[in-house]
């Protein structure tokens, strides 16, 4: 379908009505104020010299619309952003998503600053340079000082792009914790590992790409284990058994990663809502309330680490949102394939020392103006065509 005028401006009013209702609940309900009454000096991190600073990005990939968060039948759904964290940052209420409303490729316009264009369901690098790159070769930092932990279809490729100035010898170290418990398991024939199938589901679409299970695949992820986190192969599964979800699991190499390597830059894709591709409504709730406790451990953990107390900030971003329930192209909340309002609007919450409490921020800013804004806040140039958030300069 032709997208006409008339239909990008329809979808710009329910776009400002979206942010208007986050708006209006936060300044009523816990009383946030907008950030056009401080002025311009959020943060001011970017003097403090890096890398003494660190960085972390937590995405939300699956997308959360407002109706299962903060519209009023949703706030249930997020107890710990609204009571604990959103008191202590900044809130951007209107993000846009102009780009491919894929996964992978939203990640990678993400974590470059550019919106890629490339089929969701390949495994390729993102054509231009990311973040991690630009961080590491400007500010000469080592390859244990970026990291990225991901859903495991097709991310394998997003810690570099095929940028011929840059590439892998300057990109993030990608973990993959599904591919990781994996090797693990087929270590142990006793393993049972269909008692723990529910935290290897790798995607809940129908991906043309599968990723090969080589020997080379398999002991590379064994000795990220061994080498990297540090952990036994028996450790890793014992723990495992213990959690309800691949998130969890993703939290727990977080932390791992933290207390090892301690990295100045590290992403984080939190994705077990996805399972709203399955049509199970309570499931992807269950997922929401589930990224929102995670949220806060995550926030616990840095506050708790001297590594990482008082000097790091932290971005929430879902990827995308989903489709509207009225929108008579989509599917509700299943899918994320009209390209409308719900599914291309969304917020940024930011954390951290300098970053102003309880501000909102109205004005429309996009996905893509991340990148450029971390790289301001730590002192490295991008290739990014986004814009670098004034408010956090």
């Amino acid at each position: 379908m032709r997208d006409t005028y008339p239909m990008r401006m329809s979808r710009l009013a329910t776009a400002n009505s979206i942010a208007r209702s986050r708006r209006e609940f936060l300044t009523g309900a816990i009383g946030m104020a907008s950030a056009s009454c401080f002025g311009s000096s959020l943060a001011r991190a970017a003097t403090l010299g890096a890398p003494t600073q660190k960085t972390v990005v937590v995405t939300f990939g699956g997308g959360a619309r407002d109706d299962e968060t903060f519209a009023e039948d949703g706030q249930q759904n997020i107890p710990h952003l609204l009571t604990e964290l959103l008191p202590q940052g900044t809130f951007y209420t209107h993000v846009e998503n102009g780009g491919i409303l894929g996964h992978y490729v939203a990640t990678a316009s993400i974590v470059t600053g550019v919106y890629e264009r490339f089929d969701n369901f390949i495994a390729q690098p993102p054509a231009n340079p990311t973040l991690f790159e630009c961080f590491r070769k400007e500010m000469k930092r080592p390859s244990t000082d970026a990291w990225v932990i991901a859903p495991s279809n097709g991310f394998q490729r997003i810690g570099s792009s095929s940028h011929s100035a840059f590439g892998p010898r300057y990109g993030a170290g990608v973990i993959l914790p599904k591919r990781l418990l994996d090797a693990a398991l087929k270590t142990d024939p006793t393993a049972q590992r269909d008692r723990l199938s529910h935290l290897m589901q790798d995607n809940y679409e129908m991906p043309v790409y599968q990723p090969l299970d080589s020997n080379d695949d398999h002991e590379l992820h064994l000795n990220v284990l061994e080498s990297t986190l540090k952990i036994s192969v028996a450790d890793f599964v014992q723990h495992a058994r213990a959690l309800d979800s691949a998130d969890e699991l993703s939290i727990y190499i977080t932390r791992q990663l933290m207390r090892q390597h301690a990295p100045s830059l590290l992403m984080l894709t939190l994705h077990d809502m996805d399972v709203a591709h399955s049509g199970a409504f309570s499931l992807y709730v269950d997922a929401i309330q589930r990224a929102d406790r995670l949220c806060a451990e995550l926030w616990t953990m840095i506050q708790s680490d001297p590594e990482y107390k008082d000097r790091t900030t932290l971005y929430i971003m879902p990827d995308f949102g989903r489709d509207a329930d009225d929108d008579p192209a989509g599917n509700g909340f299943q899918h994320h394939r009209t390209g409308g309002a719900a599914a291309r609007t969304t917020w940024l919450l930011v954390l951290g020392p300098n970053i102003r409490q309880k501000a909102i921020v109205d004005r429309p800013i996009e996905s893509i103006d991340l990148v450029p804004t971390i790289g301001r806040h730590l002192g490295f140039s991008t290739l990014s065509t986004g814009k670098p958030i004034e408010e956090l300069l």
